[in-house]
């Protein structure tokens, strides 16, 4: 009896120590301001809960007035500080490198690829940002101008002939199809699988709660992911086994590197990044285009003005007909200022992370 009750006294100590190391973490300083939420959980729920407006998201407002502009709390499992001020900020862009790296939690990782998220930092960042620029950088734009315009007006004349139009959704859908023949000469209309469907049930369980169980959002996620990454790597493998003469889209210089001796590249991490491409292009830009819209048609002077600087282009054009030039793109002056103010509200990343290579002093803590 004795025995049991001193194991049990032994287990409840051990449990209350616990708790109190995961709500006062080990620092060599002093950690800011914050809760650390429940064990292991954490303060993860909050962080996942939806946000409807385009004020600051709940879980950081609520944190910021009880206890400033940086605190501490736990994602996923995760002992992390929050930084909304300017200052600190600045500070770690600064000494990205140097002070601080790239970061990602485990949940992370394995959504978008371990392999990918790797090498979000040195000397193999800087060569897949390369990699990226020779297919879209500013020649690469000027070329796909024109494809640009004409997806957009085919759609348009689509929708005009529909009751309603659900313009998420319906963005999204164009510009998968146009970066997707871009980056990898997919089909949707030739090919026997819709390769957006995956990456529709990847977006709908990226923000949720990290259990990996059948019928959760999480695991309808990964599933997802899974069978587009099957996709795209079939289609790799049978455009190695039938490389093209010239290169035209992503898949030709990913071909083209893998082959070359003493590559860095790899096939593992060349479909990981193709997918991250896939996924950043159609959904984020959908989303601005939508918000963007949104905030047009509740600034009604806004619209005016958009509308005004577009009519005055094309009243200069010898052939109205034409299609836009490089020139013109250049001159839309307000246009550029609509799209910077859409894309500071409409930016879906809660935020980015950051690991810190050594303790770090910022104001006392």
């Amino acid at each position: 009896m004795w025995c049991l009750c001193l194991a049990a006294l032994v287990i409840v100590i051990s449990i209350t120590r616990w708790v109190y190391r995961w709500r006062n973490p080990i620092c060599n300083g002093k950690l800011p301001p914050g809760s650390m939420g429940f064990p292991l959980l954490g303060e993860t729920l909050h962080f996942f809960s939806p946000n409807t407006s385009f004020d600051v998201p709940p879980f950081i407002k609520h944190r910021m007035e009880r206890y400033g502009p940086i605190f501490k709390t736990s994602l996923v499992g995760r002992p992390v500080v929050v930084s909304t001020d300017p200052t600190l900020n600045h500070f770690i862009f600064q000494q990205e490198g140097q002070v601080f790296q790239s970061w990602y939690p485990d949940t992370f990782t394995e959504i978008f690829g371990r392999q990918n998220v790797g090498s979000l930092h040195g000397f193999m960042y800087k060569y897949l940002k390369n990699m990226v620029l020779n297919l879209f950088g500013p020649e690469g734009l000027k070329k796909m101008l024109s494809d640009v315009e004409q997806a957009t007006c085919n759609a348009l004349q689509h929708w005009s002939f529909q009751d309603s139009v659900e313009l998420k959704e319906s963005t999204a859908r164009m510009i998968f199809d146009l970066t997707a023949k871009k980056l990898i000469s997919y089909d949707s209309v030739k090919s026997s699988e819709n390769l957006r469907e995956n990456f529709v049930a990847f977006i709908q369980g990226l923000i949720s709660f990290p259990l990996e169980i059948p019928g959760t959002a999480y695991h309808k996620c990964i599933q997802g992911r899974k069978k587009a990454m099957k996709m795209l790597k079939q289609m790799l493998q049978e455009r190695r086994a039938k490389p093209r003469k010239e290169q035209s889209d992503f898949f030709d210089y990913v071909v083209l590197e893998l082959e070359k001796e003493g590559t860095i590249l790899t096939e593992a991490i060349a479909l990981d990044l193709m997918f991250v491409l896939l996924f950043a292009s159609f959904e984020t830009t959908s989303l601005a285009i939508t918000t963007a819209i949104k905030l047009l048609t509740d600034n009604p002077l806004a619209l005016k003005q958009l509308q005004e600087e577009h009519e005055a282009i094309l009243k200069q054009r010898e052939d109205p007909n034409s299609g836009v030039t490089w020139k013109e793109y250049k001159s839309m002056t307000f246009t550029f200022q609509i799209i910077n103010e859409t894309a500071r509200l409409a930016n879906i990343v809660p935020g980015i992370f950051r690991k810190a290579l050594r303790d770090i002093n910022f104001k006392g803590t």
